[in-house]
């Protein structure tokens, strides 16, 4: 047998192992079934479910069809070994928030003057703003929320924004809830999946314990998993 099918079938037999673990499946319950099940239950596992079930098409002709101890019908490719090895460290080791996500989030009062806030982003570029008050979290704004709040006010006329607070930007911004919390150990695919089911999630923040109220370890924005959701799968 070559480097490449032994290489490749070392990856596939401990993520059948995880998988019949994770499942707690029986030991005459097949890889394609265990993976259809699983897949039911766990974003992960959905996320590579195709690949897994091709893969296992290429393990049986492998095994089950080599000609010879020497040689097998089917050898795997280095695109092949280099993506099971890809799926088994997600599936096995997956990936946290942190330190992946980890950034300094500077978070702002309510009575932050609305022009300062303006000045912060033609400057800084800032498109979220977690807003306390105190310490305590009240909501966050974004250049969407902002806009659309632009776009309302100039139904009423000309917009004076001078002595006006951050406050006003964050009311008309809570119709619907843009924003997220999770603690620093939970799983990158634990956030592609959020996005996922939720196209207005704005911002993933990220504290010690998910607490809105914690320190802010870091952010995650939908341009910053944009590559990782869209990725495209090469076929077998």
């Amino acid at each position: 047998m070559g480097q490449r099918a032994e290489q490749f079938l070392n990856s596939f037999n401990r993520i059948e192992k995880w998988i019949r673990m994770t499942l707690e499946a029986s030991a005459t319950m097949g890889f394609s079934e265990m993976t259809r099940r699983l897949a039911k239950r766990n974003p992960q596992v959905a996320q590579y479910e195709e690949d897994l079930l091709q893969f296992a098409q290429l393990r049986n002709a492998i095994v089950h069809e080599k000609i010879g101890n020497d040689f097998v019908i089917a050898e795997p490719n280095e695109w092949a070994i280099n993506r099971i090895q890809k799926i088994e460290h997600e599936l096995l080791e997956p990936e946290k928030v942190l330190p992946k996500y980890a950034k300094k989030v500077t978070g702002f009062e309510m009575d932050l003057p609305m022009l300062e806030l303006f000045k912060i982003v033609a400057s800084k570029r800032y498109s979220q703003f977690p807003i306390y008050d105190r310490g305590t979290f009240k909501g966050l704004i974004t250049i969407r929320g902002i806009g659309l709040w632009a776009a309302i006010e100039s139904l009423k006329g000309p917009i004076h924004s001078e002595h006006r607070q951050a406050r006003e930007l964050l009311l008309g911004n809570q119709k619907k809830i843009n924003y997220r919390f999770v603690s620093k150990d939970a799983y990158v695919y634990e956030i592609r999946e959020y996005f996922r089911k939720q196209p207005t999630l704005e911002a993933v923040l990220i504290t010690k314990d998910g607490s809105p109220d914690g320190n802010l370890l870091g952010i995650v924005r939908p341009r910053d998993i944009q590559e990782e959701i869209e990725e495209v799968k090469e076929p077998l």
